[in-house]
C-alpha cells in the first residue's frame, strides 16, 4: 500500500512520475489484474469495481519511436503511435488486458493493431457515441453493461451493483481530494507549480484509486504548510488547454520563463477530476451521464444554443469559469499534429476565450521534446505581449 501521509508525499510522486507502471508491475506480481486504457472516457469506476487496476497508458517524450511506424502510419497522432511503440517495446507487458474507447480516428482506425500485436488476454473497444441526447445516455448505458459483462467473463467475478457504486463513491472522493490540491495554486505565486502538478496527476494515474487518494492527500497536506515567498516568484498565470499531455517537458518550457502554470483543461487533468460521477439507483446511469456530458470532450457533439456565443458557452464555458477562478491572464492551446478533434476545435475555442479578454497562444507540435527549444521562443514572445 502506498505510504504518503508522513510527509514524502511530493518524493513519492516523483518515484511513480519518473517509473511509470512500476507499482501497476508490483500489483501484477501479487496477482492483481491491470487493465490499460489510453484516456479520459476509461471507465476506471467499472474496472476497480471488477477487482482490476486501472492504469492509464503513457508514451516517452524523450523517447523516439523506433518500431511502431513499422505498424502505423505517420499520420497518425504522435501520442497513440508512441504509447504504442512504448507498448511493443515491452513498457506495458504486464497488462492483462486494454480498453480503447470510440474517440477519434487515430484510436478507431488503429484498435485491430494495437489487440492483434499486442495479443493480450483481454480486449475491448468501448464504442462510445458522440452525441449526448437521452437517446445516446440509453446506447451509452448499454454499451457499459457490455463492458461489465466481458470484464465478468474474464475476471470470472460477478460485478454488482453495489460493488461499482462502492468504486463511484471511491473515485468521486479521489476527485475531491485532487480538487482541494488544484485550489492551492489559487494563491499568487501558486502554493504548487505546474511541473510538481503534472508530476501528481501522472503518478496518481498508475496507482489504484485508494493509493491514489493516499497519494494526493499527502502531497496536499505537505503543500498547504509551505510559505508564500515574501517577494518575487510573481509571472504571468496560464491555463494550460489540451489533450494527452503527460509530461513535465511542455510545463518546464512555459514555467522556465518565468510564467505561472495555475491552471488547465488536460485529459489528465481537470477533465479527469472536475466533474463526478452522479450517485444513481442505477449506478451505470451516473457513470454513462458523467462519461457522455460532463466531460466535454472535442469528440463529443454539445447541443446548440440559440445563437453561435450559446453554442460555444455550452462546450466552453467551464474554461471562462477557470479563468475567473484562478485569475488567469493567458492561455496556451496545445494540440498535437494530426488531432483531427482539437484542430477542428482551435478556432472556436480561440474565439470564446479571446472574446472574455483572455489572450490565446496556439501552439501545434509533436509528442516529443525535440522541438522545445523553438516552442519556448514562441511562449516567451506571447509572456512578453501579456505582461
Amino acid at each position: 500500500m502506498t505510504q504518503s501521509g508522513n510527509g514524502n508525499g511530493l518524493a513519492l510522486a516523483e518515484k511513480y512520475y519518473s517509473q511509470y507502471g512500476s507499482r501497476a508491475r508490483e500489483l501484477k506480481a501479487a496477482g492483481k489484474k491491470i487493465i490499460g486504457y489510453l484516456s479520459a472516457l476509461g471507465p476506471v469506476e467499472i474496472m476497480t469495481a471488477a477487482g482490476a487496476v486501472p492504469l492509464r497508458l503513457k508514451g516517452n517524450v524523450s523517447e523516439a519511436i523506433t518500431k511502431g511506424d513499422a505498424y502505423m502510419e505517420t499520420i497518425v497522432c504522435p501520442f497513440v503511435r508512441n504509447v504504442f511503440d512504448a507498448a511493443i517495446k515491452g513498457k506495458y507487458d504486464f497488462l492483462d488486458g486494454m480498453v480503447l474507447p470510440h474517440q477519434c480516428d487515430s484510436i478507431d482506425r488503429t484498435d485491430d493493431v494495437w489487440s492483434d500485436t499486442l495479443n493480450l488476454p483481454y480486449w475491448h473497444f468501448l464504442n462510445v457515441p458522440h452525441v449526448t441526447d437521452e437517446p445516446s445516455i440509453e446506447f451509452m448505458k448499454d454499451i457499459l453493461r457490455l463492458f461489465i459483462r466481458t470484464l465478468e467473463e474474464f475476471t470470472g467475478k460477478k460485478i454488482s451493483d453495489e460493488a461499482i457504486a462502492q468504486a463511484v463513491t471511491a473515485h468521486n472522493e479521489n476527485r475531491r481530494i485532487m480538487r482541494e490540491l488544484y485550489a492551492l495554486r489559487k494563491t499568487d505565486p501558486p502554493l504548487v507549480s505546474g511541473a510538481e502538478m503534472m508530476k501528481i496527476l501522472v503518478a496518481a494515474m498508475s496507482l489504484p484509486v485508494d493509493e491514489s487518494r493516499a497519494l494526493v492527500r499527502g502531497v496536499t497536506d505537505e503543500i498547504k504548510h509551505r510559505k508564500l515567498p515574501s517577494s518575487g516568484g510573481k509571472g504571468p498565470r496560464i491555463m494550460l488547454i489540451g489533450d494527452q499531455i503527460d509530461d513535465v517537458a511542455i510545463i518546464e518550457a512555459i514555467e522556465g520563463t518565468g510564467a505561472k502554470l495555475v491552471m488547465d483543461d488536460l485529459s489528465i487533468g481537470s477533465k479527469m477530476y472536475w466533474n463526478d460521477v452522479e450517485a444513481t439507483p442505477d449506478p451505470v446511469q451516473g457513470i454513462a451521464e458523467r462519461y457522455l456530458r460532463k466531460l466535454k470532450l472535442p469528440t463529443t457533439f454539445v447541443g446548440t444554443g440559440n445563437t453561435y456565443q450559446e453554442t460555444l458557452e455550452a462546450r466552453f464555458g467551464h474554461m471562462k469559469r477557470y479563468i475567473e477562478e484562478f485569475k488567469v491572464d493567458g492561455a496556451i492551446l496545445f494540440v498535437y499534429k494530426f488531432c483531427d478533434p482539437y484542430g477542428f476545435e482551435v478556432p472556436a475555442i480561440k474565439s470564446f476565450i479571446e472574446s472574455a479578454g483572455t489572450p490565446v497562444l496556439y501552439l501545434e507540435d509533436e509528442y516529443s521534446t525535440s522541438t522545445l527549444a523553438r516552442l519556448k521562443t514562441r511562449i516567451e514572445a506571447f509572456l512578453e505581449m501579456i505582461a
